[in-house]
């Protein structure tokens, strides 16, 4: 698809589109956010209303088939992600999908034949790989090399239990398998394992071991999980969801030194090396999908470039999770056929 405008529809225009993403698709040359859809149509003519965009449905195949959109941003629970992007696709319509892609790998894997056989682009909403705090740690690993060789990262995500997950009968879609694929760290833990793939190459083992500590709802709360690079580079990652306070932490240890990100917030990488400590504050833009989105924008547009998330990168995430969590949902009957 070569194109001098990208216009927009949004399937899903809940929370994650109100910062993050939804305001960026008319802050990009050459792209516009021309329609958005919510199954609340009280709820997606506001969102159109105070977002200044010209059309609202409450059905989403009334939105693929408006002829003034031309790709589709699927912001849905993961649930509906590979319903949706198929349907976007035997339109010959691009469509960008959160993340996780899809509930399981599967469902990874049929969003992108249907992409590849019917000549459409599929992105993932895997941001971090195009913001600048993470750029500044490729560049520190592999322009300045300031670990050396990288042998071990060290992942470790703490949160405190929310009380947005205190009321059983009205949990969250985060925590509800059936619709994330599986708990938080289905939502959230896909990011670090993304940034990894990008920073280091896929992913080639992967084992774990998932509880349910608190009881406080059916997915998972805790992980822990052991992996492998393609290049011999060892990793172990620990989440808990029902910890005493917040800590997030990515350690990469090479042979010269270490550095220390978190993947979310915008605290200083930290870097310690024989030459001493160093720490580098990169701030996130305001809307921090807006500079994957400029990426998509170009590489639709034919501008020179590429996205770097796209279905085949984001679907091998998705493979490391259900390493991850296929006991435990085997153990609980969390199947998606």
């Amino acid at each position: 698809m070569t194109t001098a405008t990208i216009r927009w529809g949004i399937i899903g225009c809940g929370d994650v589109t109100e910062v993050k993403s939804g305001p960026a698709f008319n802050r990009i040359e050459g792209s516009t956010l021309a329609a958005v859809m919510r199954r609340d149509g009280d709820k997606a003519r506001d969102y159109a209303q105070r977002h200044g965009v010209p059309r609202w449905y409450d059905d989403a195949a009334a939105l693929i088939a408006d002829s003034e959109v031309n790709a589709v941003y699927v912001a849905t629970p993961p649930s509906s992600h590979k319903s949706y992007a198929l349907m976007a696709i035997a339109a010959g319509k691009p469509v960008y999908v959160e993340k996780p892609m899809a509930r399981d790998h599967a469902e990874c894997q049929a969003i992108l034949r249907a992409g590849q056989n019917a000549g459409v682009p599929v992105f993932v909403a895997y941001y971090r790989r195009c913001l600048p705090r993470f750029r500044k740690v490729r560049e520190l690993l592999f322009e300045q090399r300031v670990v050396g060789v990288p042998r071990i990262v060290n992942i470790v995500l703490h949160e405190p239990h929310h009380p947005r997950y205190h009321d059983r009968t009205h949990l969250p879609w985060r925590v509800q398998p059936e619709l994330a694929g599986g708990g938080i760290f289905m939502d959230i833990g896909c990011h670090t394992l993304d940034i990894l793939d990008w920073l280091f190459g896929p992913i080639v083992m992967a084992s774990g071991q998932a509880s349910n500590q608190l009881g406080a709802y059916p997915a998972e709360d805790s992980v822990a999980m052991s992996f492998a690079f393609g290049n011999g580079m060892l990793g172990t990652g620990i989440w808990n969801f029902a910890s005493h306070r917040h800590k997030d932490r990515v350690e990469v240890i090479g042979g010269a030194g270490r550095i220390v990100f978190a993947t979310f917030g915008d605290s200083p990488i930290r870097v310690e090396s024989e030459q001493g400590t160093q720490e580098y504050a990169v701030p996130n833009p305001p809307h921090i999908q807006q500079p994957l989105i400029e990426t998509i924008v170009a590489e639709l547009s034919g501008q020179k470039g590429a996205c770097p998330s796209t279905a085949e990168s984001a679907a091998r995430t998705s493979w490391v999770m259900d390493q991850v969590l296929r006991d435990y949902r085997q153990q609980t009957g969390q199947v998606f056929a």
